[in-house]
């Protein structure tokens, strides 16, 4: 079941990469904090949130979009037959994610393998767990394995990376060097540092996407350009997000103009870290659609060309999709 060069996986099976299209690499579909589907406050209909999210794909993709990339990984409300239904209705490729992270969001199996004293998994276990998804099929739990993984997504601590967080990432190296797939991590205190980690598994460079970049401690800091300058795909995955932790999209706009006047057109990344339905946190309500319909209008006129934008939204994730 891994995915073949020149292929995607998707929750449909592998693809030929050509046909993905315009490609926002960062979204959630149905983002269910863990627990959460047990509370007594907390409704989960499937028919409502198929609904929900196929109005959310189809206008994805009556404003050219082509494929969208559930980054959430396991077990926070990935349900592999849903987005199966939904491809198969909306016509827009979606390609679900491995991984697990940060440490905080992991169920305490995977902190204490009962070993005394408790301590992290090591990266190996992760590898193997992240590498089935790939290999042998998503878990859908207690149920079966059913499709394959099309990308190993994690996260750090955002305070500072743990060593639970460390094992996350070099597992989520080894598996992309195991599967061929890439991986993608939202970078936590210390970018550098954290792709460090990856790259010293020997993964190479253009296999790894940093997300997050878009923060404003990290804009300021210059790091997304320091990224570029190591290799890895830059995520300014938080597109439309309003807060004083992000860049506005004016600032967001002017800092992909600097990336690919510096020659760093085919690192940059962009998506809007949208929620199409959550459950048990508020979610980030933002139209699948806000990077075509409201962001590429600021890169044209940051003096990008249609070639720039082109690559940036349809290339540049072709070719970190595609296996290796």
């Amino acid at each position: 079941m891994s995915v073949k060069s020149n292929t995607v996986n998707t929750v449909l099976g592998a693809v030929p990469a050509e046909e993905l299209g315009v490609v926002s690499v960062h979204e959630a579909l149905l983002s269910v904090t863990p627990g959460a589907e047990h509370a007594f406050d907390i409704t989960i209909d499937r028919a409502e949130i198929f609904e929900t999210l196929a109005a959310k794909l189809t206008d994805f993709r009556t404003h050219g979009g082509g494929t969208i990339v559930d980054s959430t990984g396991m077990f926070h409300g990935r349900d592999v037959r849903l987005y199966e239904a939904l491809s198969r209705t909306t016509g827009v490729h979606i390609v679900a994610s491995t991984g697990q992270g940060p440490e905080e969001m992991l169920g305490g199996y995977f902190l204490t393998p009962q070993t005394n004293p408790p301590t992290p998994w090591p990266a190996d276990k992760f590898a193997d767990l992240f590498s089935k998804e790939v290999t042998e099929g998503m878990v859908v739990p207690r149920v079966e394995r059913r499709g394959a993984a099309g990308l190993v997504a994690t996260a750090v601590t955002a305070t500072g990376m743990t060593a639970t967080d460390e094992s996350l990432l070099r597992g989520a190296a080894r598996t992309a060097l195991g599967t061929g797939v890439a991986v993608s991590f939202r970078h936590g205190a210390d970018a550098v540092r954290e792709l460090g980690v990856v790259l010293d598994e020997k993964l190479p460079a253009d296999r790894v996407v940093v997300g997050g970049l878009d923060r404003t401690d990290a804009v300021a800091a210059g790091t997304p350009m320091e990224i570029a300058r190591l290799g890895a795909h830059v995520a300014l995955d938080h597109v439309g997000t309003r807060d004083a932790d992000h860049v506005t999209d004016a600032e967001r706009a002017v800092l992909v103009a600097d990336l690919v006047r510096a020659g760093f057109g085919d690192r940059v990344l962009l998506s809007g870290s949208a929620t199409g339905v959550a459950k048990g946190h508020p979610g980030n309500d933002l139209p699948y659609s806000h990077v075509l319909t409201t962001f590429v209008p600021l890169l044209t006129a940051q003096g990008l060309s249609d070639e720039d934008t082109r690559r940036i939204l349809v290339g540049n994730p072709r070719d970190l999709l595609s296996a290796r």
